[in-house]
């Protein structure tokens, strides 16, 4: 569940009619939305040709946990289009501070949280 997700429950849950007769359930509810840890997608641009999934990974895991790294190919030469997506379970603004303009092999990387698919 996104922040947005959460917010919206912690709203409704204040609002709620039923909220001082279900207080502990609604509190329950409200801990468990908070708690749960949220993945960051960054999007990683002007990738060399000879990046691929394994290296992608290391190149973000000095800054987190690596969820999933993924280079982006063409789907008939099965070659890298030079971008891909690493989403990381913590540690995601750091990496987007560090590796944006970072040059790797002669090409500066464009790093940015990932735009949801429309």
């Amino acid at each position: 569940m996104g922040t947005r997700g959460i917010t919206f429950l912690v709203i409704y849950l204040i609002f709620s009619k039923n909220f001082l007769k279900k207080t502990d359930i609604n509190l329950y509810l409200v801990f468990n939305a908070l708690s749960k840890k949220v993945n960051m997608k960054l999007y990683v641009g002007n990738l060399p040709w000879s990046v691929d999934n394994s290296k992608l990974e290391d190149l973000f895991s000095d800054f987190g946990s690596v969820v999933s790294a993924n280079v982006i190919t063409d789907r008939d030469s099965k070659r890298s289009r030079g971008f891909g997506f690493v989403e990381l379970e913590s540690g995601g603004p750091e990496a987007i501070e560090a590796m944006n303009d970072f040059d790797l092999e002669g090409r500066k990387l464009t790093v940015n949280e990932a735009k949801p698919r429309t």
